[in-house]
C-alpha cells in the first residue's frame, strides 16, 4: 500500500510568478511549486512535498552507503571549540563559522564539517588493527555563515549533507575505502538521474592527497571545470596543471632599461612598446598570512586568486593595499620586477620557465626592463599553476584544447591521509604489537544541494521534471472537471495506491482545469493521468511529463500499465 496524497488536504500553495529575489531556476521553481519557503537569507523551510523529495534523495544515499558496509551514526551539530583548536580550524575557517558561547562562557560552534569529532569518536572506539577498517557516516544539517547566500537552497547557510569517513591502517586500505565510496557515489548519482562529471580537485584546507569532485553541469554552477574532448581528462580549474615549456638554450642580451612613462598596466606597456602582452611578465603582489609575496605570470594571463588560495591553504591570501607599499622602496607600484625583489618570496606559473626572457618592471617609476631571463636574472622560489584557465588551453594529458563548463558540486571525496590522526595522535595496536598511525578518508555529498542541482538540470519551460526515484509521487492524477471526473480520479488513485504506486491526486474543488494542468506541469511528477472529458467512458489520458507524449487508455489499462511499470 503506497501513499495517496489528496491536494485538497495537502498543505501546498503554488505561485504564478517568480519570487522577486530569485536569480536561479531552482530558486524560482522550488518556491513556485510549493516545495520550499524562505525564512531568511540562506535559511529555508522544506514543505510537505519538498520534504518528501529531500527524504527520497537521503534514502538513496543511505541505501548505497549501507551497501558498501558503512555504518550510520548521528553526531551533534553543536560542537565544542577544543577539537577545532587542536587542528587549527577554529581560526582557519574564519568568518564561515557560526560561533556561540553558552551561559558558562564556553565556546561552541555549529558544525560545518565533522572530521575532528569523527576522529575522536573512532579513536575512543577502535584501539586495535582488528577493529579496522571502519567506515561511518551521517546525514545531518551543517552550518556555514556564507557571506552571500544565494541561488535558493543551492548555497544556504544551513544545509543537509551526508558526510562519511573511512579509517584504515595503511595507504592501501585507504585506497580501497576511497574506491568503495567513489563507486557508491557513481551509483547514487546514476539513480538520482544526474548528468555529472568526476573531476580532479585540490584538497585545500581539508588537507590530504587525492581529491575528486562530482560536478553536475548547469548554468547556475558555481564551479568552473575543464574537459578534454579527446582523452576524457576532467578537472576543476583550480586543479589543472600544466607542464613547464621546454626552452632551447640561448644567449640572451644583457638586461636593458626601457623608458616607459605612464605604463603601470600590461595593456599600456604593450601598447607603448608595440609588443604582444605575452612577451611581458606580470607580477602581482599579494599577502600570504600577512607576508608580501610576488606572483609572476605571462602578461596575457590573469592570476586566479581562488586557485592560488587553494594551493597555499590553510594560509590566508589577500591583495596588497596602498599602505603595504609604505616603507618599502624596493616595491614600486606598477613597475615591480622579479630581478629586484629583496627578501620577497617569488611564486611563478610554469610558463615562466628557466631560460625564458621577459619584459617586466625595472623597480623604478616609469621604467621597465627588457631581456630579463628566468634563471639568469631572477630565480623562482615555487612553481604553482596559478593562471585563470582559458578555453583552448592544452590538455595536460594529451595536448588537445580544453573546453570550459560550469557545474554544481554535488559530491567530494578526499584521501585525507594522517592529517587528523596526527592532530589527535590516533594510533592503534598493529599486528606486530607496535602502534600504527591511522589514515583517513572524508567523503561529502550534498543532499539538499542535490535537490537544487536536479531542479537545475531537469526542469523545462513548464516547471520541474523530477526523475521517478526522487519525485514526491509516481503519478499525478488530475480531476479535470466536476463530480464525475473527481470520483473517477479518486477511484483510480485508490487502486494505484493499493498496488504500491505513490499517487498525488488533484481533487481540489473550485479550481479550474487550466490551473490544475499548470500546477501538474510545475510540480513535475514524471507521469500525469487526467480524468477528463472521456471519464464517462472509463477512459483517461496518460502523459509523460518529460517527453510530453499523450495517450488515451482505459482505466484498467492505465492501472495495469502503471502498476507493472513501477512494480
Amino acid at each position: 500500500m503506497a501513499q495517496v496524497q489528496r491536494m485538497s488536504r495537502l498543505m501546498i500553495k503554488t505561485l504564478r510568478d517568480d519570487p522577486a529575489d530569485a536569480e536561479t531556476l531552482n530558486h524560482k521553481l522550488l518556491v513556485r511549486a510549493g516545495y520550499v519557503r524562505r525564512n531568511a537569507a540562506g535559511i529555508w523551510s522544506w514543505l510537505p512535498i519538498g520534504k518528501q523529495v529531500l527524504e527520497n534523495v537521503a534514502r538513496i544515499v543511505r541505501e548505497e552507503m549501507d551497501a558498501i558496509g558503512a555504518q550510520e551514526v548521528l553526531l551533534p551539530a553543536l560542537l565544542p571549540r577544543e577539537p577545532y583548536e587542536v587542528t587549527g580550524r577554529w581560526e582557519e575557517y574564519g568568518d564561515l563559522l557560526f560561533r556561540l558561547r553558552d551561559r558558562k562562557g564556553g565556546d561552541y560552534l555549529l558544525g560545518p564539517t565533522h572530521e575532528e569529532v569523527f576522529t575522536q569518536i573512532v579513536k575512543d572506539q577502535c584501539t586495535s588493527y582488528k577493529d579496522l577498517p571502519v567506515m561511518i557516516y551521517q546525514v545531518q544539517t551543517k552550518y556555514r555563515d556564507e557571506a552571500r547566500p544565494r541561488a535558493g537552497v543551492l548555497r544556504g547557510r544551513e544545509f543537509l549533507m551526508k558526510d562519511s569517513y573511512s579509517f584504515d591502517t595503511s595507504d592501501e586500505g585507504l585506497a580501497e575505502s576511497y574506491a568503495l565510496h567513489r563507486a557508491a557515489y557513481q551509483r547514487i548519482f546514476d539513480r538520482l538521474g544526474f548528468e555529472y562529471s568526476i573531476v580532479s580537485a585540490v584538497s585545500g584546507a581539508m588537507g590530504g592527497s587525492q581529491s575528486e569532485e562530482f560536478l553536475a553541469p548547469a548554468a547556475a554552477g558555481e564551479d568552473t571545470f575543464v574537459r578534454c574532448p579527446s582523452c576524457g581528462y576532467a578537472a576543476n580549474t583550480e586543479a589543472v596543471t600544466f607542464k613547464a615549456p621546454t626552452v632551447a638554450a640561448a644567449d640572451h642580451p644583457a638586461i636593458e632599461e626601457l623608458d616607459t612613462p605612464d605604463t603601470p598596466t600590461i595593456e599600456t606597456l604593450a601598447a607603448h612598446l608595440g609588443v604582444p602582452a605575452s612577451a611581458t611578465l606580470k607580477n602581482l603582489l599579494v599577502k600570504v598570512d600577512g607576508e608580501i609575496v610576488a606572483v609572476g605570470v605571462p602578461g596575457d594571463r590573469e592570476v586566479d586568486l581562488g586557485k592560488l588560495g587553494e594551493h597555499l591553504a590553510p594560509a590566508v591570501v589577500e591583495l596588497v593595499t596602498a599602505e603595504d607599499f609604505e616603507g618599502r622602496p624596493d616595491l614600486v607600484r606598477g613597475y615591480v620586477g622579479p630581478q629586484g625583489l629583496d627578501k620577497v618570496r617569488y611564486i611563478a606559473d610554469p610558463r615562466v620557465a628557466p631560460g625564458t626572457a621577459w619584459i617586466t618592471g625595472a623597480n623604478k617609476p616609469g621604467t621597465h626592463a627588457g631581456n630579463v631571463v628566468c634563471g639568469r636574472d631572477f630565480d623562482v622560489d615555487d612553481y604553482l599553476d596559478v593562471v585563470v584557465v582559458e578555453e583552448g588551453d592544452p590538455c595536460p594529458v594529451c595536448g588537445t584544447g580544453l573546453t570550459l563548463a560550469r557545474g554544481i558540486e554535488i559530491g567530494h571525496c578526499f584521501q585525507l591521509g594522517r592529517k587528523y590522526a596526527d592532530a589527535f595522535q590516533f594510533d592503534v595496536l598493529g599486528e606486530n604489537g607496535k602502534p600504527v598511525r591511522v589514515t583517513m578518508g572524508s567523503y561529502g555529498l550534498g543532499v539538499s544541494r542535490a535537490v537544487a542541482a536536479l531542479a537545475e538540470q531537469t526542469a523545462d519551460e513548464q516547471g520541474l521534471c523530477w526523475p521517478r526515484e526522487v519525485a514526491p509521487a509516481d503519478v499525478h492524477i488530475v480531476a479535470a472537471g466536476k463530480s464525475l471526473q473527481t470520483e473517477l480520479a479518486l477511484s483510480v488513485a485508490e487502486r494505484l495506491g493499493a498496488a504500491g504506486v505513490r499517487v498525488l491526486v488533484d481533487d481540489r474543488a473550485g479550481v479550474s482545469p487550466g490551473v490544475k494542468f499548470t500546477d501538474a506541469e510545475l510540480i513535475g511528477v514524471p507521469t500525469i493521468l487526467v480524468a477528463g472529458r472521456r471519464a464517462g467512458e472509463g477512459v483517461v489520458e496518460l502523459k509523460d511529463r518529460r517527453s510530453g507524449e499523450r495517450e488515451d487508455v482505459t482505466v484498467d489499462e492505465a492501472v495495469s500499465r502503471l502498476t507493472a511499470q513501477l512494480g
